[in-house]
C-alpha cells in the first residue's frame, strides 16, 4: 500500500510525508491495527455464518454474480454452440435437483403426530408440508369442483394452512355425503392409529370407486368430464396404494404384496406414484428375494429414472450371494472371485448414487423420521430409504460388513465428484440447500462432497490475527513499533525508485542470449 502512494509523490512532496509520518503519535497506529482487526473480525464471523448457513461464501457469491459480469467476465462472443451445452447442464442439473414425492411416506396423524407428541419436536419442515398441500391440490381437485359442494368444501380444506381448519372442513363435507377426498384427509391428519386410517380408508375406497365409475363412462363427453375422470383415477389410485401400506405397516405383508400387484396392473401408467418402491420393500419383508429381482430387472433400466432403493436393493441382492463367507483378509490372499467383484461393484454403483446412505446403513448417523419428499442422491432420500431397509440389510448375513469393507473405494474412483462421474451424471450441486429445507433443524445435514473453508473466510481469519497482534504489539511497544513503520516506510520508498532499473534488467536478461549475459555479467 505504502509502495502505491511513494509512486504517485513528487520528489519535493518526501519531506512533507516525512514530517507527516513523524508527527504521528503511537496511538494513532493502536486506533488503527485496532480498527483494522476489529472490522476483519467481524467480516470474518459473517462469512462464517453464512457458510454455515448456506453452504458458500458471500463474498465469493456477490463476486461472482454481480462483479464479474460488470468487470467483462461473460464472453459475449461465446458460439451459440456453447451456449447450448451451458443450457442443456443447467436443465440437467435442473431435473437432479428436482424434489420428489417420498413414496414410503409415514401417516401424518398416526405417526409423525405420535412423534411430536413424544419428543416435542416437529418432524417435518414447513417447505416439506407446502409441498403435501401442492400435491394434494393438484392430485385431488379440478376445475369443476365447484358444481359439487363436497367437492368446493375439500377444494378450499386443501389450501388451509391450519391442520383443525382442514379436519372440520372435512366433516363439514361429510356431512353432506360420501366423500373421498375428505375420508383421505382425516385418515392422513385426525386418525391417530393405523388401524383407524385403515378403516376410514376402506369408506374413502367405497365413495371413490363410486365416483370412478360414474366419471369413466363420462369421460369422453368433453373437456370437463376428462379432468374429473383424471381426478378421480388420482383420487381411486391414491387410496388403494396408502391402503396396501397400511395392510404392510398391520403386519399382513402378502395381502399388501397382492394390493399393490393388482393396482400396478391395473392402472400401469401411473409410474408417478413409484409403486414399484413399496412392493421392493414388501417382498425384501418377505425374504422373497426371486421377485425382487424380476421387479428390479423390470425397472433397473438405463432409460428409467433411479433411485437409491433400486440401487441399494439390488447390491444387495448380489451381495447377499457371497455376504456369509466374504473376509478381506481370504479376498486380499486369493484375490477376489466373479460373483464378489459384481457385489462390490454393485455397492460402487449404489453408493456413486447416493453416497449418504452407507453411513446410516452402518449406524455412523443417527436415522430420523422420513420426510414427506426427498431429493434424489441427497441426505433426504438416504433417510428414507435407510429408514426402512436397514432390518432387510441386517437380515442377510455378512452384507452391511461386506458394504463397510468396500463403499469407501466408490470415491476413489470419481476423486472430482462434481466435475465428472462414473456410472452417472456428476453429483448435482444443490443437494445441500435442498436437504436443508426439507430436513428438521435439529438434525445435521450430511454434506457430499465434504466443502473446504472458502478462501475469504480463511484470508479474513488470517487478516483479523495480523491486525490483532500489530494493535498488541504497538500498545506494548510503542516506540519501537513507531520507528518499524518509518523504516517500512522508507524500505517501500528505495524499492520503488529501483522498480524501473530492475524492470528494465528483467527485459535484457530475457533479450539476450544467456551466454552472452553471462560473458558480460564476468566483464
Amino acid at each position: 500500500m505504502w509502495a502505491m502512494v511513494v509512486s504517485y509523490l513528487s520528489p519535493s512532496c518526501v519531506p512533507a510525508v516525512s514530517m507527516f509520518l513523524n508527527t504521528l503519535t503511537p496511538k494513532f497506529y493502536v486506533a488503527l491495527t485496532g480498527t483494522s482487526s476489529l472490522i476483519s473480525g467481524l467480516i470474518l464471523i459473517f462469512e462464517w455464518w453464512y457458510f454455515r448457513k448456506y453452504g458458500t461464501s458471500f463474498i465469493e457469491q456477490v463476486s461472482v454474480s454481480h462483479l464479474r459480469p460488470l468487470l467483462g467476465g461473460v464472453d459475449s462472443s461465446t458460439p451459440n454452440t456453447s451456449n447450448g451445452e451451458a443450457n442443456d447442464s443447467n436443465r440437467q442439473s435442473v431435473s437432479e435437483c428436482k424434489v420428489w414425492r417420498n413414496p414410503l411416506n409415514l401417516f401424518r396423524g398416526a405417526e409423525y403426530n405420535r412423534y411430536t407428541w413424544v419428543t416435542g419436536r416437529e418432524p417435518l419442515t414447513y417447505y416439506d408440508m407446502n409441498l403435501s398441500a401442492q400435491d394434494h391440490q393438484t392430485f385431488f381437485t379440478c376445475d369443476s369442483d365447484h358444481l359439487r359442494p363436497t367437492d368446493a368444501i375439500m377444494q378450499k380444506a386443501w389450501r388451509e394452512r391450519n391442520p383443525q381448519a382442514r379436519i372440520s372442513a372435512a366433516h363439514e363435507a361429510l356431512e353432506l355425503e360420501d366423500c373421498a377426498t375428505a375420508f383421505i384427509l382425516l385418515a392422513e391428519e385426525e386418525a391417530t392409529t393405523i388401524m383407524k386410517t385403515e378403516r376410514l380408508f376402506k369408506q374413502a375406497l367405497k365413495a371413490g370407486d363410486g365416483c370412478y365409475r360414474r366419471s369413466q363412462q363420462l369421460q369422453h363427453h368433453g373437456a370437463q368430464y376428462e379432468a374429473q375422470h383424471r381426478r378421480d383415477t388420482n383420487v381411486l389410485v391414491y387410496i388403494k396404494r396408502r391402503l396396501a401400506m397400511c395392510s404392510r405397516k398391520l403386519g399382513r405383508t402378502r395381502e399388501a404384496v397382492k394390493m399393490m400387484r393388482d393396482l400396478m396392473k391395473e392402472f400401469p401408467l401411473l409410474s408417478m406414484f413409484n409403486i414399484h418402491e413399496n412392493l421392493l420393500e414388501s417382498l425384501l419383508e418377505l425374504q422373497n428375494y426371486a421377485d425382487v429381482q424380476a421387479v428390479l430387472a423390470k425397472y433397473d433400466d438405463i432409460s428409467l429414472p433411479k433411485s437409491a432403493t433400486i440401487c441399494y436393493t439390488a447390491a444387495l441382492l448380489k451381495a447377499r450371494a457371497v455376504s456369509d463367507k466374504f473376509s478381506p483378509e481370504a479376498a486380499s490372499r486369493r484375490g477376489l472371485s466373479t460373483a464378489e467383484m459384481n457385489a462390490i461393484e454393485a455397492i460402487h454403483r449404489a453408493v456413486e448414487f447416493n453416497p449418504h446412505v452407507p453411513k446410516y446403513l452402518l449406524e455412523m448417523k443417527s436415522l430420523i423420521l422420513p420426510p414427506e419428499h426427498i431429493l434424489k442422491r441427497g441426505d433426504s432420500e438416504a433417510i428414507a430409504y435407510a429408514f426402512f431397509h436397514l432390518q432387510h440389510w441386517k437380515r442377510v448375513e455378512g452384507a452391511l460388513n461386506l458394504l463397510h469393507c468396500t463403499w469407501g473405494g466408490t470415491f476413489r474412483m470419481i476423486p472430482y465428484p462434481l466435475e465428472k462421474g462414473h456410472l452417472f451424471y456428476p453429483y448435482p450441486i444443490c443437494t445441500e440447500t435442498a436437504d436443508r429445507e426439507l430436513l428438521p433443524m435439529f438434525h445435521e445435514v450430511s454434506v457430499y462432497p465434504k466443502k473446504e473453508l472458502p478462501f475469504f473466510i480463511l484470508f479474513t481469519a488470517g487478516l483479523c490475527s495480523f491486525t490483532a497482534m500489530l494493535a498488541l504489539l504497538t500498545h506494548q511497544f510503542p516506540e519501537l513499533m513507531g520507528v518499524f513503520a518509518k523504516a517500512l516506510f522508507f524500505i517501500n520508498f528505495l524499492s520503488t525508485l529501483f522498480a524501473p532499473l530492475n524492470f528494465i534488467m528483467e527485459k535484457v536478461e530475457s533479450i539476450l542470449p544467456s551466454s552472452l549475459w553471462h560473458q558480460l555479467t564476468r566483464i
